[in-house]
């Protein structure tokens, strides 16, 4: 796996950074979130900020939670339950459910340290989840002052 990390480094000039955060490591994985269902997560690098895009059909942004833990680490859940629409009248029942529930979903990512992690801001519509974590700004580059030697 890491030559494959190493290669697609090289290829898209990733920072390190922004390596923890589209290759998320597994350390995270704790029996808290074994068996919950892992859904693909876009990852967008802007000047500014990065966008985490989520499908999450089925779920309303009442059932979806975004935290931040230890600090750096980005962590979006939901318990995965959606109600069926019941009829009123009786004798009513479902021929076929195809759909199916949403599963309980965790992804956990390590944000790099340029984040802002107190300015993070999430929107659910349409189905998709999108979590905007602000950059800090870079730091104040050092002047070098040439001095003369007398």
């Amino acid at each position: 796996m890491s030559a494959v990390v190493d290669a697609v480094n090289q290829l898209l000039h990733f920072p390190e950074s922004i390596e923890r955060v589209v290759f998320p490591s597994h350390s995270h994985e704790t029996s808290e979130n074994r068996g919950v269902s892992s859904i693909p997560v876009d990852i967008l690098d802007s000047p500014k900020e990065y966008i985490f895009y989520m499908d999450v059909p089925g779920l309303s942004k009442s059932e979806i939670q975004v935290t931040v833990e230890d600090e750096n680490i980005l962590v979006i859940r939901s318990n995965g339950k959606r109600k069926r629409e019941e009829s009123e009248e009786d004798g009513c029942k479902y021929v076929r459910l195809e759909r199916r529930p949403p599963q309980k979903l965790m992804r956990k990512f390590k944000l790099p340290e340029n984040c802002n992690v107190s300015a993070i801001n999430a929107k659910c519509e349409n189905g998709v989840l999108a979590v905007v974590v602000e950059k800090l700004p870079p730091p104040p580059k050092l002047k070098t002052v040439k001095v003369a030697i007398s």
